[in-house]
């Protein structure tokens, strides 16, 4: 597998607070990459850096063979990268439509055929493409964001956090729904506080602790680490 994304020794500050300390990893195409960690571990951070929201003080960032360390974000979904953000920020005022068709403004204009892979993904979003966007549900709102990133037609998509807040019936159809767009060809990033259901499909994962990566292995090595199954498995 060629590499596709690889993040090498990067330090991200807020203010004076070092949120990420030499955090390094990287992400092989056709792979499902898990980031696991506690709340404040810097996984939603190394997204946002990786993505171009933040730069890092040091590091560095390398996507397709291209240094994106210093790119802006609203560049990166030309190169094949989309990121799904936690709290799914979808335009709650606008259609289901009008939301998909802001996925796809890379494009010169909106492709029947992208709807149609998008809706075959997500039959619940096609039911539902004329309601306002803020009416769904959790998962459909979840559905949707996922949607729209894939309008972008990424390479690489990162999701932060897609099951927070949802119940466990939602989050198994998430998580189906990303195997799913896996099998289709997308290689993802996951930043996941259900560490168990991340490494169930992860192939490989790491886990972020105060910012630095302390622990790497396949899902499998991970979920079977008593070290793992005692700080995030409930064992």
């Amino acid at each position: 597998m060629a590499n596709m994304l690889t993040v090498d020794n990067i330090d991200v500050y807020y203010g004076n607070i070092h949120a990420l300390k030499g955090a390094s990893f990287h992400v092989d195409e056709g792979e499902i990459v898990a980031l696991i960690g506690a709340n404040g571990a810097g996984k939603s951070t190394t997204l946002k850096t990786v993505s171009g929201m933040m730069h890092p003080k040091n590091g560095s960032i390398t996507f397709l063979g291209e240094d994106i360390t210093r790119t802006d974000s609203y560049k990166l979904p030309t190169k094949g990268m989309s990121h799904v953000p936690e709290g799914r920020r979808i335009f709650l005022q606008m259609t289901v439509m009008e939301n998909l068709e802001m996925g796809a403004y890379i494009h010169k204009k909106l492709s029947q055929e992208d709807l149609d892979l998008v809706f075959r993904q997500f039959p619940r979003l096609e039911e539902r493409r004329t309601q306002i966007a803020g009416t769904l549900s959790g998962g459909e709102q979840q559905m949707l964001a996922m949607g729209r990133a894939l309008m972008s037609h990424p390479k690489l998509m990162m999701l932060d956090e897609p099951s927070m807040g949802l119940a466990p019936i939602l989050v198994e159809q998430i998580f189906d729904i990303i195997k799913k767009l896996h099998e289709s060809g997308t290689t993802i990033l996951l930043v996941e506080q259900n560490a168990e259901m991340a490494l169930q499909i992860a192939d490989r994962a790491y886990v972020l602790e105060s910012g630095r990566v302390t622990m790497t292995g396949t899902g499998a090595e991970l979920a079977a680490s008593d070290e793992i199954k005692k700080a995030y498995l409930g064992g």
